[in-house]
């Protein structure tokens, strides 16, 4: 690949990786959800809406720790977008569940995500998407592997 590919490339993606979060919150956040953030969103959709979820698992699915997930999830439940109980089988735990609104938001978000997904692979055939995925995938271990080296 030449230099000029390469830098278009770069571009592209230093281009896309800072407009991401700003256009997904102008695309979600809309008048009807417009006391959450992009961050209370994501954490809406790492709750989920199929059974209660454990702090911690939340917390491990967005790499956070448990303590400052606690702090948004006091402002997520004062909204009404979550509620917190106490796990009946142990009381260490607490288990959250997304409200009416909670779930109203999530499948918002989750709206935004698949037609960003059709605009994505409109023009594509299976090959050109495999090879997209593949591309993706090296990009998501390229992140792993920098995130371990700052770790160590």
């Amino acid at each position: 690949m030449g230099s000029s590919t390469n830098r278009e490339l770069n571009e592209l993606l230093v281009k896309l990786f800072n407009n991401v979060m700003d256009i997904e919150e102008k695309a979600v956040i809309t008048e009807e959800f417009k006391d959450i953030t992009n961050n209370d969103m994501h954490i809406i959709e790492a709750i989920g809406i199929d059974e209660p979820q454990g702090m911690s698992v939340i917390a491990k699915k967005l790499s956070v720790t448990v303590g400052t997930l606690t702090t948004n999830m006091g402002s997520l439940e004062e909204k009404g977008y979550i509620i917190r109980e106490r796990s009946a089988a142990d009381k260490r735990v607490v288990l959250v569940e997304l409200t009416e609104k909670g779930r109203k938001v999530f499948f918002h978000h989750k709206d935004f995500h698949k037609n960003m997904i059709k605009a994505i692979i409109k023009e594509l055939n299976e090959e050109e998407m495999k090879v997209m995925i593949k591309c993706l995938l090296n990009l998501g271990e390229f992140f792993k592997q920098l995130e371990k080296e700052q770790e160590s």
